[in-house]
């Protein structure tokens, strides 16, 4: 077996589309796991179990069934009642959607983990409730939890090659799909198992950055 160098640079343009989608996926993906993450982990600590059971309920469910059960279901079964969205918006949406339900757990931890005397100084000060969430305790809480979501980042980045079970093509599936026109699979899947190595690694990298600043 020979290394095809010509085979990288055919491959490459596809390469670039593939990563395109894939930080698409990872960086709106992130987003939407850590905004609602925290909206059910602030939803869980409201005293109304109305509120509660239903939110906990519905966690509980799509933390503990695949990723690609809720990809098909949203793709495949969601058009059926009339929300019918692009792969890649399915995708997106679809995964950071299921990842929420982990950072919950984070940012619980994170909100427990701050000291009661916070709560009690906020209330010595007679802070409204709104201003001792967003000045007092969420920020100790974040700062405490950066670095598991930051490994949650890097998991979100190796689970984007399942969408293509529904027909994204991001790194993964683009290799894929030229490997079989081209009868060469060697040369694409290589350069994509790097690419996951490097991006993952600056994605490390940064992790690390953010926290000695925040610890400053």
């Amino acid at each position: 077996m020979k290394w095809d160098w010509n085979a990288v640079a055919d491959f490459m343009p596809h390469f670039w589309d593939g990563l395109l989608v894939t930080l698409q996926i990872l960086v709106i993906g992130s987003v939407i796991s850590f905004v609602l993450g925290l909206v059910w982990a602030l939803l869980m600590r409201v005293p109304a179990r109305w509120v509660t059971w239903p939110v906990g309920a519905i966690t509980e469910f799509i933390r503990n069934t695949p990723l690609l059960v809720q990809l098909f279901f949203l793709f495949y079964v969601m058009p059926e009642w009339g929300l019918s969205f692009s792969a890649l918006t399915t995708g997106v949406v679809g995964i950071g959607l299921h990842y929420s339900t982990y950072t919950m757990q984070v940012y619980r931890a994170g909100i427990e983990a701050v000291p009661v005397g916070q709560w009690e100084a906020a209330t010595a000060l007679n802070l409204p409730l709104r201003r001792t969430w967003s000045a007092v305790i969420l920020p100790q809480a974040i700062r405490r939890v950066v670095p598991a979501l930051g490994n949650y980042v890097i998991a979100m980045l190796k689970d984007t090659p399942i969408l293509m079970a529904i027909t994204v093509l991001e790194m993964l599936g683009e290799a894929q799909l030229f490997a079989r026109e081209q009868f060469q699979f060697t040369e694409p899947l290589t350069v994509i198992g790097v690419a996951f190595i490097v991006i993952s690694y600056l994605a490390s990298l940064a992790l690390r950055a953010l926290e000695r600043r925040l610890a400053h």
